[in-house]
């Protein structure tokens, strides 16, 4: 096993982390034990993109428990902590990342991570997947399938298999029910504000707050920050979802009117330049900026750069742009995932359940690989109900079921 990591003395602290998450996810324990007994990646080798917290590494150890070859890797430059790296390295597992890796160290741990010859990719938001097909090309006949985790990545999954340049079939993880109607709302609503308020240590009462975006994520969000007291303003591009923001209690303009007022911006798009240049000439001196989604594009820190006479580090994770009128905007997390760059990521009982679909759309891949083309694949309903009625059962909730009379009168006209 050759791992690169930080510092493998952080072990300690790294490993009670992973456990603490384990106690916290009686799903993926479940699926652990059932992996530990029939072995069903026995010989298969997994390459695993996601951010890495132990959430993360206990899914790797879940699925190395069913027998898989792992090897590990980040999916954020500031999402990696350091001491379960290196808890994980030290329990075997491949690992290859750090906090604050430079663009070069990130795909040169992207490449490494690959560098087994994978059959499965377990990706979030696209890297691995970019990676074999661009400079790693030749890994591509070894493939069998994969993962992917989040909405940005199977935007990208759909552009190429639009384009007819994909080469393996793509799980869509993200799009199970049971992940983005609980992680990218629930979850993602919760360790915003985690992020945020870990690391402003401002309150939120009072305050005007602005959601770009209202798909799960950003329902998330907004419905959050109304319960810290909130005034929140959402913006949109889709008519449909700006009604749904209205009906749901919120103010809906566009980002030229709400630059004006907002005290805090949170973007949760999944675009890029949401907000430019004339959107931070009209914002309020001490505004605070933070980013949801995938990529640090959201947010424009070129035109950010460009209109400041001074930049500074406030705070750890906070960095001021002072204006050129003498406003100053504070940027959180450089603009990445302020989920993860600022704080642990999704609670462990929504990680469970995503995690969970991953473990089992990876074995779906494995079981079924004869029959899938090179496309985007959803969640099978199965998966998804088998995953709910595990989720029940662990927190002692029991349901109704459908009698045979009730079946026939359903199903017929």
């Amino acid at each position: 096993m050759n791992s690169i990591i930080r510092d493998k003395g952080l072990a300690p602290t790294g490993r009670q982390k992973i456990e603490w998450a384990k106690r916290n996810m009686p799903i993926l324990s479940s699926i652990e034990q059932e992996f530990q007994k029939n072995r069903p990646f026995e010989g298969i080798k997994i390459s695993l993109s996601i951010h890495l917290e132990a959430k993360t590494a206990y899914l790797s150890k879940v699925l190395a428990a069913g027998g898989a070859i792992m090897a590990v890797t980040g999916s954020n430059p500031l999402s990696t902590q350091d001491d379960v790296a290196a808890a994980l390295a030290e329990d075997g597992i491949s690992v290859y990342s750090w906090y604050d890796a430079t663009p070069e160290e990130y795909d040169r741990f992207i490449d490494e991570t690959l560098s087994h010859g994978p059959h499965i990719i377990i990706d979030d938001g696209g890297d691995l997947t970019h990676a074999l097909h661009t400079r790693k090309q030749e890994l591509l006949p070894g493939i069998i399938g994969g993962c992917e985790e989040t909405t940005t990545g199977i935007l990208r999954l759909k552009a190429m298999e639009k384009e007819g340049t994909l080469k393996f079939p793509m799980m869509a993880v993200n799009n199970a029910m049971c992940k983005h109607l609980f992680d990218n709302r629930y979850g993602t609503g919760q360790s915003v504000w985690d992020g945020i308020n870990r690391t402003t240590n401002l309150i939120v009462a009072g305050k005007t707050v602005v959601v770009a975006g209202y798909g799960w994520c950003g329902r998330g969000v907004a419905m959050r920050a109304k319960g810290l007291g909130a005034r929140v303003v959402v913006t949109e591009v889709d008519p449909v979802k700006a009604i749904e923001a209205v009906m749901d209690g919120f103010s809906v303009m566009t980002m030229d009117e709400a630059a004006e007022i907002g005290d805090i911006f949170v973007t949760v798009t999944g675009c890029n330049k949401v907000i430019v240049k004339k959107h931070f000439e009209k914002m309020k001196d001490g505004a605070v900026l933070c980013n949801a989604r995938h990529f640090n594009v959201e947010i424009c820190i070129p035109d950010l750069e460009e209109l400041s006479r001074q930049v500074t580090e406030t705070r750890k994770n906070i960095t001021c742009y002072e204006l050129n009128n003498g406003n100053r905007l504070y940027l959180l997390g450089e603009g990445r995932l302020v989920n993860l760059a600022c704080g642990d990521g999704h609670p462990a009982e929504i990680m469970d359940m995503s995690f969970a679909v991953q473990a089992f759309a990876a074995l779906y891949i494995l079981e079924h690989r004869s029959e899938l083309e090179p496309k985007v694949f959803e969640i099978p309903e199965e998966i998804d109900r088998k995953i709910a009625m595990m989720k029940l059962q662990s927190l002692g909730i029991k349901i109704d079921e459908l009698t045979d009379e009730q079946k026939k009168y359903i199903n017929s006209w």
